[in-house]
């Protein structure tokens, strides 16, 4: 058994030596332009594959062509950016995750064509008569032609950029909350350094304040040297008609406290 593996590999290693003798240099140019032209969503393309490829076909293929744009034996200046879009897409294909999405991609675009193509046949009685006789098999060598799969690339180009203009406005939305989130814990902290700024400035003027307030109680109600106080109001002053002056009562006389009495000059 281990004799028939050697033995296949050796006749696929001679294979692609004859085949790469027999390549000119234009064929690798247009390889180069054909892979540039790809659809950068679809690693199939890349690798120029049918989507129902298997893990060996890809590395196969991955092998011949990437020898072929190699950029030691291609002159093509954009060569070594087409030998890293095809290591790019065998990587994305042999990734397990990456192939059940993009398979699942193209299933919803089948299932996208065939109902499309149900509304059709309806329109079409020969169709639909010739696709109930023949019991599927007329839908089955549809899909294997050359038109649908077409149709299915299309189709597929179409659903991948889709949900790759949702990933990137999720991103967007993301990156939106992010800075938002960023900005409010930069404001907060900005808040809560000026608070402890102030209250630092607060307690180092503390002892000063002490100090004034001590000065203040101890000679506050002495008149300092050269200051000048406004005379006390004597309440004898007769001209100041708002301050309560006593006024003598006569003792014949019941006495009687009002507004006049207040007013009016007696004699004290």
């Amino acid at each position: 058994m281990g004799d028939i593996n050697q033995t296949a590999t050796v006749n696929d290693d001679l294979l692609l030596k004859n085949f790469f003798a027999e390549v000119s240099e234009v064929e690798r140019d247009n390889e180069v332009l054909r892979i540039l032209s790809c659809f950068k969503l679809n690693p199939f393309e890349y690798l120029n594959l049918s989507f129902d490829s298997s893990i060996d076909d890809v590395k196969k293929q991955y092998r011949k062509l990437s020898l072929m744009v190699h950029p030691d034996k291609c002159k093509h200046q954009q060569a070594k950016e087409a030998f890293g879009a095809l290591a790019k897409a065998q990587q994305l294909l042999l990734d397990q995750n990456e192939r059940d999405y993009l398979l699942s991609q193209v299933n919803s675009a089948k299932e996208e064509l065939r109902a499309k193509r149900k509304k059709q046949l309806k329109k079409d009685t020969a169709s639909k008569i010739k696709s109930l006789v023949e019991e599927g098999k007329y839908d089955k060598q549809y899909e294997q032609s050359e038109e649908f799969q077409q149709e299915l690339k299309v189709k597929v180009r179409e659903l991948l950029t889709e949900q790759e203009w949702r990933r990137r406005k999720m991103q967007m939305r993301i990156s939106e909350e992010e800075g938002r989130l960023k900005k409010d814990e930069e404001e907060q902290k900005e808040m809560w350094k000026r608070k402890r700024e102030h209250e630092e400035e607060w307690e180092g003027t503390r002892e000063k304040r002490v100090s004034s307030w001590r000065d203040f109680m101890k000679g506050g109600k002495k008149n300092k040297k050269g200051e000048i106080r406004p005379p006390k109001l004597k309440t004898e002053d007769p001209n100041k008609s708002y301050v309560q002056r006593p006024v003598k009562r006569d003792l014949q006389r019941p006495f009687r406290w009002d507004a006049r009495s207040l007013l009016t000059n007696t004699d004290t």
